[in-house]
């Protein structure tokens, strides 16, 4: 990235102004120009066709044309129907509680037999592991 720093001295500053102003209409120019000349170019290789053609398979319903092809005539639909309405359709059966048996184990549990041995602090090197 550069960065460039220009003095202009207040003689000069309309003149720049102007220079400035007739590039930026120039370059507009040449970009309405160049937006013309595309257009023409489109309208002659008949892109406007090739837009209808994206837009129409944008908007493409695969379900119908699915079902389009694989029953044209609507027999295979037309036997699925009798077929499901004859039949009834089961009804939702929850499925049984779960039953879990607790293991016997006291009603109250005193706090010091809750609770761990404390840890010695300092454990001499050798020595196996201290009950918990």
């Amino acid at each position: 990235m550069a960065v460039a720093l220009v003095a202009i001295g207040p003689k000069d500053l309309p003149v720049a102004i102007r220079t400035v102003t007739s590039l930026i209409k120039k370059a507009r120019g040449m970009a309405a120009e160049f937006q013309g000349h595309v257009d023409e170019m489109m309208r002659e290789a008949n892109l406007a066709d090739v837009k209808g053609e994206l837009s129409r398979l944008r908007n493409f319903d695969f379900k119908s044309a699915a079902e389009q092809t694989v029953d044209p005539d609507g027999t295979l639909r037309g036997e699925l129907a009798k077929a499901t309405g004859d039949v009834a359709a089961p009804a939702y059966v929850p499925p049984a509680p779960v039953v879990e048996e607790t293991p016997e184990s006291p009603a109250f549990i005193p706090p010091d037999a809750a609770r761990k041995k404390p840890v010695p602090a300092f454990i001499p090197p050798g020595t196996k592991r201290w009950g918990y």
